[in-house]
């Protein structure tokens, strides 16, 4: 293990051993959710569906009022469903919640090393940010089935689903540059 740490340091690849963990950590959460049947298991519990709901509602009534009121939209609403003009709408769903993104942000945060002090507020900081990136996807969404409705789809799955990675890397980072070693040099 000394020869591991030996060599990361004097080739300087810690930043590369840290992506790797960023990766295997996310990469490892989401398995566990989808093929190691923790969501199919969840959803087995009411407090779960309700959590889900609760939180798809958080999402859907900042994203319903700044798509009206802001973008000035005429959209219709019901059962957090957003309704367009020329038949378009955005279903925020349990699995729009950002529930998922919550569990990977707080296990990744939990076993990533760094001071326990600055965890206490870095991990509800990052729920925070995944939620408001939740709702800015929506508003997003709104404007593509507006004006690009035929590309909705591949800007849902391909564009702004793996831009809650994107977020969670950016945040992930902060908390790496920042906090990781509490401001002191790493050493092994």
């Amino acid at each position: 293990m000394r020869l591991f740490k030996n060599l990361i340091q004097k080739y300087r690849l810690q930043p590369f051993v840290d992506i790797l963990l960023f990766a295997l950590i996310i990469y490892s959460f989401h398995l566990l959710w989808w093929q190691g049947g923790l969501k199919h298991f969840l959803s087995q519990f009411a407090a779960f569906e309700e959590a889900e709901e609760f939180l798809a509602h958080q999402v859907f009534l900042p994203a319903a009022w700044f798509v009206n009121h802001i973008i000035g939209y005429d959209i219709h609403t019901l059962h957090n469903t957003l309704y367009f003009p020329h038949n378009g709408y955005i279903a925020v769903e349990g699995s729009c919640s950002g529930l998922k993104q919550f569990y990977q942000w707080f296990f990744l945060m939990l076993l990533f090393p760094g001071p326990w002090k600055h965890k206490t507020w870095f991990i509800p900081l990052g729920l925070l940010a995944i939620h408001f990136f939740n709702i800015i996807r929506i508003i997003l969404l709104s404007v593509v089935v507006m004006h690009w409705p035929a590309h909705w789809d591949f800007i849902h799955l391909w564009i702004l689903r793996p831009m809650y990675y994107l977020v969670m890397f950016l945040l992930w980072v902060w908390w790496v540059e920042k906090f990781k070693t509490g401001g002191k040099t790493e050493t092994f």
